[in-house]
């Protein structure tokens, strides 16, 4: 059976750019195009020329892509030509293959925001469509407000959308727009282009995620007939957000109908990279990646109680959808007081460490989480830090350094514009091959801002480690979380710290103390000889 073709459309750069919060630079623009161009989508759509200086230079300075570069923009004002529009100008000056433009498709928006009459926005857009066609350029339309403009004046919101495909337009991009349609609106939606004669072939979807709908609604569309399907790399977007490309690309792939009936450009070697591009633009952004995304995230494949762990270690399609590995993620066992032995010894096998049934020491590894736990720590998340008290207790945790003492002093004082501005000073003093070594290191950031006192521990701590130096360069700390355990005089601080390497390896480890200096040290630590365990790097013992 001959699978149909579906065409994936990135709108990351210009409608993820609307994310609060998230403001692009050129270079980025420009590494997030080459990891969509690798992903295998088919338009990249790389922003707005002429609305601001960074996507003015983004397409000025376009990248060679496989993928189509498209450039956004509107349809052509009132009272003028589309040749004679500057703003339209711009947007066809970009040079790309592909141009999108938006048009108004509901009555509402027409008479209120633009001000004109109905007949005058029909003209807009066959006259901006056919401008763009007859450049020789593919034209998009994207028909905003189409679900709402539907449920107001359905003649018309069909009569503007299909206007654009009379003029040439290759795709007419149904947009939800406020994001409140529910699936069965947009598959009447649909539905009703196609009745009105614009093609599934040519019809595209649009949509945001403000009901928890977006990836919901994108697959009905499909379903209903539209062929194109538009998002963003993590769901970036306006308010909550459009629909999830790392969800949806997956889905298409790898859930029934939508596998045996469609193909995208996305290979089933591309897709194991997903992982891999979503974190990558959580660190261009600096975002703390979401745990429970679908596919993707750290929980994802993630099983706690004991009778998962067990199930997943005779057949994983127990609790599995899918096999974790065909997206790049993996399996979790995590460990905490709810566990048993069928998770610690299944826990214990991702780790390398066969441990026969019954082994004493099995019960030794659970007492000591459960009375850790009780103290206040939690390895539900901080599965490295659970992996070095398991390897404490097979004894398999190298010696790599001992931590002889360390301060960390905070000082207030006046900066040259008589601001008072903080400062934090560590000192580390480590044991590393028979040698101490004693290492200072100040919390200024490369701004010159202070970025605390844990900032200033993990410097001096990973500054002068001797053989190991190489192995800890590309640490960098990505989230640091506290949580006070118990109230009142008897407070006792939990501080899961999450580090990623320059191998795309992301683990996350635990400190409790009544001091919340002492548990982020000791919650560094442990992210040290994790690494450190991982990197296959020897112990002076066996040396």
């Amino acid at each position: 059976m001959t699978k149909e073709r579906l065409y994936l459309y990135d709108t990351t750069l210009r409608d993820g750019q609307q994310t609060q919060g998230v403001q692009f630079s050129t270079d980025e623009k420009h590494a997030v195009a080459r990891m969509l161009d690798d992903l295998g989508v088919d338009y990249i759509e790389g922003g707005w020329p002429g609305a601001n200086p960074t996507d003015s230079e983004f397409f000025e300075d376009a990248p060679k892509t496989r993928a189509r570069l498209t450039a956004f923009g509107m349809t052509k004002r009132a009272g003028r030509s589309a040749e004679n529009d500057d703003v339209l100008a711009a947007v066809m000056n970009a040079g790309t293959q592909a141009v999108c433009i938006v048009g108004k498709t509901h009555d509402f928006h027409v008479e209120a925001a633009l001000g004109i009459t109905l007949e005058e926005n029909i003209k807009n857009i066959s006259a901006s469509v056919a401008h763009i066609v007859v450049s020789g350029r593919e034209a998009l339309f994207d028909a905003e407000h189409f679900f709402d403009g539907l449920k107001s004046n359905p003649e018309y919101t069909l009569c503007a959308a299909k206007a654009a495909y009379d003029a040439g337009a290759r795709w007419v991009v149904l947009c939800d727009t406020n994001g409140g349609a529910l699936p069965h609106d947009v598959r009447a939606g649909v539905k009703a282009l196609i009745e009105a004669g614009v093609p599934g072939s040519h019809i595209g979807i649009h949509t945001h995620n403000d009901t928890e709908n977006a990836v919901a609604n994108s697959l009905v569309a499909v379903a209903a007939g539209a062929r194109q399907v538009q998002g963003t790399l993590n769901g970036l977007g306006e308010r909550c957000g459009n629909a999830n490309l790392t969800t949806l690309i997956p889905t298409l792939a790898l859930k029934e109908p939508y596998a045996s009936q469609f193909e995208t450009g996305v290979t089933a070697e591309a897709l194991t990279s997903l992982l891999r591009v979503s974190r990558r633009l959580d660190e261009i952004l600096n975002r703390v990646p979401q745990k429970q995304a679908a596919y993707v995230g750290v929980s994802a494949f993630a099983h706690k109680a004991g009778l998962h762990a067990s199930a997943i270690a005779k057949d994983p399609s127990t609790y599995e959808h899918i096999d974790p590995a065909q997206v790049g993620n993996a399996r979790i066992v995590p460990m905490s007081n709810q566990a048993g032995q069928s998770n610690l010894r299944e826990r214990l096998g991702a780790m390398g460490l066969e441990v026969a049934k019954g082994d004493p020491a099995l019960a030794r590894i659970l007492d000591r989480v459960k009375e850790r736990e009780a103290a206040g720590y939690s390895y539900d998340t901080a599965q490295a830090s659970f992996e070095v008290l398991a390897r404490e207790e097979l004894g398999v945790m190298p010696d790599f350094f001992e931590v002889k003492r360390y301060r960390v002093t905070v000082e207030r004082r006046r900066n040259k514009r008589n601001e008072m501005v903080s400062l934090s000073e560590a000192v580390v003093v480590v044991k590393v091959d028979g040698q101490k070594t004693l290492s200072v290191s100040e919390s200024l950031g490369p701004d010159g801002s202070d970025q605390g006192p844990v900032h200033a521990l993990s410097r001096a701590l990973m500054k002068d480690l001797g053989r190991y130096a190489e192995h800890v360069a590309d640490i960098r700390l990505t989230d640091f979380k506290v949580r006070i355990t118990n109230g009142g005089t008897e407070a006792v601080t939990r501080v899961i710290i999450d580090s990623e390497d320059g191998q795309g390896r992301t683990w996350s480890t635990v400190g409790v103390s009544a001091n919340i200096v002492d548990a982020s040290f000791d919650a560094l630590v442990d992210a040290i000889r994790w690494k450190l365990v991982r990197d296959g790097a020897q112990d002076g013992a066996t040396l």
